[in-house]
């Protein structure tokens, strides 16, 4: 179809009753998510397969007021249009509205008034069976002047499909609820975190920490915590001590982070004698969904690592395998960019040299189950076009699964910019521990929050199974 350049419309004097104009649109699966974010109308009906197949309408159906939308936009484009102002409008939806119907829009006059440029409008939607989706009528202010005006360009719109969020987190279902030791939650956030995965059924929440500061952010959070269990310490050091404790000793299969130092956090559980830490270097991957890109995308590591060598960059490396495979479960291998600023091996750039060798490292089996290339510049680890561009040939150029960045300060910043300029979300865990550590950020939104709490769930539950060490 054809769209025109300009918009034209019919004032009042020239409207005859009858008079009539249509549209066709075509329900896709970006339509009811665009309206969705416009709306905020997220009813799982609209965009949860899982729910909708089990729901009324067994499957999912566009929004109702969609149509309305089309409706008006007939009346204000087409006819009497531009000039038109909506008076009131009823609506009867008569059937549901699926993705890939087609969608015939028509509205015609029924009555005008004597004394002012009032006009009735039947409206009706048909789909391409020819059923009655819905019918209504409009009252509408004609415009009183003919006017023909350039049609406005509409706004770029880009959208962050959030498909691969509901995955894993539908694949928490049915998976037992992680007992989680929330270390010194002594803020509202903190407990807001704790209550939205409790909620959810991730998590069952003990709060270790200053009792009396606990319940002061619960009483600010407005939460009920007294059906929660809480351990009683004098300060958030000992309170991270407690909680590695706990979980050394079985009583908790999660740490979570509350209101203290990533650093103090992680203090209490990097002692050997702790006897949390497993034969590899602890390391942190964020998980993130990047508008854009093709599939889920994996950065390690951003958090903990300052300046690795090469043995912990293969720690790293192994522990974003196990992650990946374990979050995933897919029959093929992830694909491991090594970043660098060069994709070529420079002796005077320590990055380049260690990804070399990680890869010879993977070739002789010393890093399993994942197929590492590097050094790889970013752009050609995510865009193969860059990759061609450059004449690289390699199965991880322009479709990696996982990026391994040189150390913590280009990795941290990587994943802020795509989170704060590029609009990804990001959750975190720390791995290579006995239990999964879920670090989270006052920035994160509730979809982060309980995304990083997914993945506990799925790695508590892999090592259940014997599936991880």
């Amino acid at each position: 179809m054809t769209i025109p350049t300009y918009l034209e419309n019919t004032p009042f004097d020239e409207l005859t009753l009858g008079r009539k104009a249509s549209l066709t649109r075509t329900l896709r699966k970006e339509d009811i998510e665009l309206f969705a974010t416009m709306s905020g109308d997220v009813n799982p009906a609209h965009l949860d397969e899982a729910y909708a197949k089990n729901d009324f309408f067994h499957g999912i159906v566009g929004h109702g007021m969609w149509l309305g939308a089309l409706i008006s936009t007939a009346l204000g484009t087409l006819l009497p249009g531009i000039g038109t102002i909506y008076l009131g409008q009823d609506i009867a939806f008569k059937k549901p509205v699926r993705i890939g119907d087609t969608i015939v829009v028509s509205v015609s006059v029924r009555s005008k008034a004597t004394d002012k440029p009032i006009v009735t409008m039947d409206c009706s939607c048909i789909n391409q069976k020819g059923e009655v989706v819905a019918e209504g009528t409009a009252t509408v202010i004609a415009p009183t002047e003919k006017m023909r005006l350039p049609r406005p360009d509409a706004a770029d719109v880009e959208i962050q499909n959030h498909d691969r969020y509901h995955a894993i987190m539908l694949s928490c279902r049915g998976l037992k609820s992680v007992i989680t030791a929330i270390i010194h939650p002594v803020k509202a956030e903190a407990i807001e975190a704790a209550a939205d995965a409790a909620r959810e059924n991730l998590i069952i929440p003990i709060l270790v920490g200053p009792r009396a500061r606990i319940q002061a952010a619960a009483d600010e959070a407005k939460i009920d915590i007294s059906k929660w269990e809480l351990i009683d310490t004098v300060h958030s050091h000992a309170a991270a001590a407690k909680g590695a404790e706990l979980a050394a000793n079985g009583t908790v299969e999660a740490l979570m982070k509350g209101s203290l130092h990533t650093e103090e956090f992680l203090g209490a559980i990097v002692p050997s004698a702790v006897g949390l830490r497993t034969e590899r270097r602890l390391s942190h991957v964020y998980l993130m969904d990047v508008p854009g890109y093709a599939k889920p995308l994996i950065i390690t590591d951003a958090v903990v690592n300052i300046a690795p060598d090469l043995a912990t960059k293969a720690d790293i490396c192994r522990n974003a395998i196990d992650f990946w495979r374990t979050i995933f479960q897919e029959k093929r291998l992830p694909k491991l960019a090594i970043l660098a600023a060069v994709e070529t091996v420079n002796d005077k750039m320590q990055a380049t040299v260690d990804a070399a060798a990680l890869c010879k490292m993977a070739e002789r089996g010393q890093i399993v189950n994942g197929i590492l290339d590097g050094p790889l510049a970013f752009d050609n680890a995510i865009s193969q076009q860059a990759a061609a561009e450059k004449g690289i040939v390699s199965p991880v150029a322009g479709d990696a699964d996982i990026l391994v960045v040189p150390e913590i300060e280009s990795g941290n910043i990587l994943a802020k910019q795509l989170t704060f300029l590029g609009h990804a979300d990001a959750a975190g865990i720390v791995l290579g521990a006995r239990v999964p550590i879920i670090l989270t950020s006052r920035a994160d939104n509730l979809r982060c929050r309980l995304l990083s709490c997914a993945m506990a769930v799925l790695l508590a539950a892999a090592r259940r199974e014997g599936r991880l060490k």
